[in-house]
């Protein structure tokens, strides 16, 4: 599943090729098509992303909720633009750029009321600027549950998906088993300081890179990670291999639903 930074990604994108201008709106498949007639041939006038959810405002008719989950995805295109597929829920189009919207968990016209109700129900994003970490760490600092599970759980940070989870609790050193209640507030206000850092360049690059400049491929003489992810990682889909810092083993596990990577040296309970 896409992690927040690819739906502020995906959000800037259609800032960049469809804000303030008339639209076009099909749903060649059919599912989205009373909506998308409600849309068409009316301007595309706010974006806005929160988590893993996209959001497409007209100011007439409410906004489109987007979320992608496990296989949804989202192409971007310009003239001459192609015959849509039957596959296509959603299509957006002008004259200089289209975007084709393919097998998404959800993509509904909601009204704000209904909008703003999804915004209450996440926890805040290291993306949104307005957003207060302190929401987190209220819930964080009172739960016996690790914090591996709090950082993937949505109601309590939104946006964060197995990547970053994985990834920042490696850079901080700590064990993805400790409960939230056995954070410091240091090491929370780290963490949250990291994650908007490490996602605002996911957001520039559309990948996800984790490694100090000092850990890079060049830096280190090793060959760079290939995989279809893509960027460079400290333990994310590495179990069994060697950690870039101590050489010991990455291990793995199933933790709420998903696998686990972490180094049991570099993040010792």
């Amino acid at each position: 599943m896409p992690e927040g930074h690819t739906i502020h990604h995906l959000a800037a994108a259609h800032r960049t090729r469809f804000a303030d201008r008339t639209v076009r709106v099909t749903s060649p498949q059919g599912k989205f098509s009373d909506s998308a007639a409600l849309l068409d041939k009316t301007p595309l006038t706010e974006v806005d992303a929160h988590g893993k959810h996209l959001f497409l405002g007209f100011a007439v008719s409410g906004w489109i909720h987007i979320h992608l989950g496990l296989f949804g995805k989202l192409d971007f295109g310009t003239p001459p633009i192609p015959p849509p597929t039957d596959t296509v829920r959603l299509r957006l189009a002008h004259d200089t750029a289209y975007a084709d919207l393919r097998g998404p968990t959800t993509c509904a016209l909601i009204t704000d009321a209904e909008k703003q109700a999804i915004h209450d129900r996440l926890g805040p994003d290291p993306l949104r600027d307005a957003d207060d970490p302190e929401r987190a760490w209220q819930r964080i600092s009172r739960s016996r549950t690790t914090i591996a599970a709090l950082l993937m759980d949505q109601k309590v940070v939104a946006g964060v998906g197995n990547v970053y989870r994985a990834e920042v609790l490696f850079r901080h050193g700590i064990d993805p088993y400790r409960a939230g209640r056995d954070l410091t507030r240091a090491e929370w206000d780290a963490i949250w300081a990291d994650l908007k850092a490490l996602m605002r360049e996911g957001v520039r690059e559309n990948r996800i890179d984790t490694v100090r400049p000092e850990h890079t491929p060049e830096a280190m003489g090793r060959p760079p990670r290939v995989d279809d992810h893509g960027g460079e990682v400290y333990v994310y889909r590495r179990a069994t291999q060697p950690c870039h810092i101590c050489g010991g083993e990455i291990r793995t596990a199933g933790l709420a639903a998903r696998n686990l990577f972490w180094c049991p040296t570099c993040q010792r309970a």
